[in-house]
């Protein structure tokens, strides 16, 4: 897609979101030549500020401690950046200030900027968008009579069905579904939108992914830290909203979706839609841990019952692999560091080296999302020796041998939404479908078990998966090795 000019609205330019997501994003994207030339970026904060001072923090920003921390930052490409950037102080929830943003709106028209085309991108607190909505609304800034207007928030999309509902129906008071971006940066990773390209794009596996192949499916995303700086917002949300609400069921979603009749936003967000539809949670099957220690991280609560670890069951309803489970898992001060998806073949019952060691041992297709990215099959091979012996292989995709720099997430989504490629965007039934999945997981009889740190979370955990004959899969190191 061709990308107009357009200005681009930042409510919260100083806030901890657009410190370490946006503003790198805009960098990226400036290195990449992939914004336009007349593009104009007002960024909207409290404290008064002039532009000057605000382009020496966004350059303080870019050699902070994040992502970019692994290349040097070009001062001409952030000298480039910056000469986009406007700043305009005042406080969101005064209606006074958007006068000042009309009027300001209204100036660079009049110096010949095109203000037609306007994003707003919310950095802010979800409990400031009504306020905002409706100063916008009340000004005319959500509309415009010759070009678009779009705006962008940020997952978790509320804490609940019921709050989802809500804010849903919030922004479609002001903005139709084609103006609302809602981001989840899993979407953007290469690897999620690989595994639609690979699944459908190839003969070879697709035919495969059906139950009479398929036994069952793992879902796993490990992080072998804890919460660090985060406790105060993780102790509201604990893990499986954090991130099994969402970037584990969008996982799942994109490995055992239907196929699109083509590649188009309308076709791949209505299969996303179907699949977490007919997706059938067992709810008997929750479990939620503790690790040892969370009690005393910064910021969390002494006597605090929130989740850091999640694992559960659910069912395929409909389609191709209709009736396959999934089990997943997820969490921190976990043994590794790993997020994937596994597809578990089935084993045949007559194997020919079915009694020897290893000749049971299932096939599967592994998603490896992070951090050695790659498609893997796992198969056995004989060993290499004269006696005849099996072990595990790996035929495989790496991106390392391929790509050894490929788009962050929030680069690619935020360059789609200035270009209106709602593709891998969240839409508001799917975000509702997933709330409906995560809600009828939990209760406030439900428990939380406290595990150890460096393994994999409480043992009841495993007994949900060894009760159908099955066992959690060991992430592998040997592939695809950084």
């Amino acid at each position: 897609m061709q990308m107009e000019s357009f200005v681009l609205v930042i409510f919260g330019i100083t806030s901890n979101l657009a410190r370490i997501k946006l503003i790198p994003a805009l960098y990226d994207l400036t290195k990449a030549g992939m914004l336009p030339e007349d593009l104009t970026i007002i960024g909207v904060a409290r404290s008064p500020m002039a532009d000057e001072e605000l382009h020496d923090y966004i350059n303080k920003v870019l050699r902070e401690d994040n992502r970019h921390h692994t290349h040097p930052i070009d001062q001409e490409v952030a000298d480039k950046l910056t000469k986009h950037v406007h700043y305009l102080n005042g406080s969101v929830e005064d209606k006074d200030f958007y006068d000042k943003l009309e009027t300001y709106l209204n100036e660079l028209k009049k110096k010949g900027r095109n203000c037609d085309n306007v994003m707003y991108y919310l950095a802010t607190y979800p409990e400031l968008y009504s306020t905002i909505f409706q100063h916008l609304n009340t000004h005319g800034l959500d509309r415009s009579e010759c070009g678009w207007t779009r705006v962008m928030v940020e997952k978790p999309i509320g804490t609940d069905l019921e709050s989802a509902k809500e804010l849903n129906a919030l922004m479609a008071k002001y903005f139709t579904e084609d103006q609302i971006f809602r981001l989840d940066h899993y979407l953007g990773k290469e690897t999620m939108q690989n595994i639609l390209a690979f699944r459908f794009g190839n003969g070879i596996f697709e035919p495969l992914m059906t139950p009479e192949y398929i036994d069952h499916i793992q879902v796993t995303a490990a992080e072998d830290f804890g919460v660090g700086d985060r406790g105060g917002y993780y102790d509201t949300v604990g893990a499986l909203k954090d991130v099994g609400q969402n970037h584990l069921l969008q996982m799942l979603t994109f490995a055992a979706m239907e196929q699109p009749h083509k590649w188009t936003n309308e076709a791949i967000t209505k299969r996303r839609i179907e699949f977490l539809n007919s997706l059938k949670p067992d709810t008997n099957s929750t479990v939620l841990g503790q690790y040892q220690g969370y009690g005393q991280e910064k910021n969390v609560n002494p006597d605090s019952k929130t989740d850091t670890f999640f694992s559960f069951k659910a069912i395929i309803g409909d389609g191709k692999l209709a009736g396959v489970p999934a089990y997943f898992r997820g969490g921190k001060e976990l043994a590794q560091y790993v997020t994937e998806i596994s597809m578990v073949f089935r084993t045949p019952s007559m194997r020919m080296f079915k009694d020897a060691p290893l000749g049971m041992t299932p096939n599967a297709l592994i998603y490896r999302i992070q951090p050695n990215e790659g498609i893997v099959l796992k198969i056995l091979t004989k060993r290499s020796q004269h006696k005849l012996e099996l072990e595990e292989t790996y035929m495989q995709y790496c991106y390392k041998n391929y790509a050894s720099i490929f788009p962050d997430p929030y680069e690619r989504l935020i360059h789609d939404a200035f270009v209106g490629d709602q593709t891998f965007f969240v839409d508001a039934p799917e975000v509702e479908a997933q709330w409906q999945i995560t809600d009828m997981l939990v209760s406030d009889e439900h428990k939380i078990i406290q595990y150890a740190p460096g393994g994999w979370g409480p043992e009841e955990s495993k007994e949900v998966i060894k009760k159908d004959g099955r066992e959690w899969l060991e992430p592998s190191l040997a592939f695809c090795s950084l």
